[in-house]
């Protein structure tokens, strides 16, 4: 759950975190653009507890807020991770601190930047929650992360933290059935679909999380909502454009499948009859537009596009019962969606 500094929980966030609520997801926090004026630390925390009932654990805290940021102070291990303000960051070693008033310190923040600093953490260790590697897998606690992306300041923290409370896979539901990760037959579901992740091939990439059982090149599996019989063949570790053949996974890895038209998000593949996995939440769309091509020439590449965008879930596609109009109302979450669709339509 990424939030920002100065704006704190957003309606989106809030609709995203209901989902999350209702599937028991555990959810690590990152509050982002610390080198801007924003909220404070304490305020941001008492948001989270107030508005979404989530306990919160500081494993870090801002040195500094706004134009006066200078860097993470590390809670448990006691470091400081010192930022420079200069074109592209800078960024020093990370400085193991005895306390506030060590001389080390001292001379490079500010007395009254170093006082803040102790007083919030202080307030924390003596008010704020422990840190509860169990409530966090329930959903119960968030581990809350303080630092700024577009400098790249905080993230490797994120990232080490996000390792160490990670929670290995866990049984999910089959209507009235949990279906354990130690299960022997193969289980996954579509949880997203994207065309022309690579300009180069522009193909189609459907994401598997794999639910149980054991995955390996060519593994012929059924799709539950057809009943039909299918080959995964071009199977692939996806890390942003890159990828890499896939020969073998486990519960818990991520596979994204190409060549493959018919499959949905949503959709349940297993070597089991029976395994059919409960649908991913959809939002009520609250926006609505009308999309119209301007370039006639271009019809058929304009549905073929929304088309694909549609099967992506990028928007949803409405119409009205009382209009002869067959131009599409398209609705969607937010505003942000239609831009989407409107960018890749005109690039893709």
């Amino acid at each position: 759950m990424v939030l920002d500094v100065a704006k704190g929980i957003e309606e989106q966030t809030l609709k995203l975190f209901e989902v999350c609520k209702s599937r028991s997801i555990p959810l690590i926090t990152f509050i982002n653009k610390c080198d801007r004026p924003g909220k404070g630390p304490l305020e941001l925390l008492d948001e989270i507890e107030d508005r979404l009932g989530l306990r919160t654990y500081a494993e870090n805290l801002p040195v500094g807020e706004g134009t006066d940021f200078r860097g993470l102070f590390e809670r448990e291990a006691h470091r400081l991770h010192l930022f420079q303000r200069v074109p592209g960051g800078r960024f020093r070693a990370p400085v193991e601190i005895g306390g506030f008033d060590d001389p080390q310190i001292r001379g490079t923040i500010p007395e009254d930047v170093l006082a803040h600093l102790a007083e919030t953490n202080e307030l924390l260790e003596a008010a704020g929650h422990d840190r509860d590697p169990a409530a966090v897998a329930r959903g119960e606690l968030t581990p809350v992360y303080f630092g700024s992306a577009v400098n790249n300041f905080g993230v490797q923290l994120l990232l080490e933290g996000f390792l160490r409370h990670a929670s290995p896979p866990r049984p999910r539901m089959a209507g009235q059935t949990e279906i354990a990760p130690d299960h022997p037959a193969f289980s996954a579901f579509v949880f997203k679909i994207q065309a022309n992740m690579d300009p180069n091939h522009r193909d189609r990439l459907v994401f598997l999380r794999i639910c149980s059982g054991r995955f390996h090149r060519d593994l012929q599996v059924r799709h539950a909502r057809t009943g039909k019989e299918m080959r995964l063949s071009f199977s692939h570790q996806i890390f942003g454009r890159e990828r890499e053949a896939q020969e073998e996974a486990w519960p818990g890895d991520i596979l994204g499948v190409t060549g493959r038209s018919g499959l949905e998000i949503g959709d349940t593949l297993t070597e089991e009859t029976g395994i059919v996995y409960d649908a991913i939440p959809r939002f009520a769309p609250e926006c609505f537009i009308r999309l119209k091509n301007t370039e006639t020439q271009q019809s058929k590449g304009f549905r073929k596009g929304l088309d694909q965008l549609l099967q992506e879930k990028v928007v949803q596609q409405f119409f009205p019962v009382d209009s002869e109009s067959r131009m599409p109302l398209l609705g969607a979450v937010g505003p942000l969606q239609f831009d989407v669709v409107q960018f890749r339509l005109k690039s893709e």
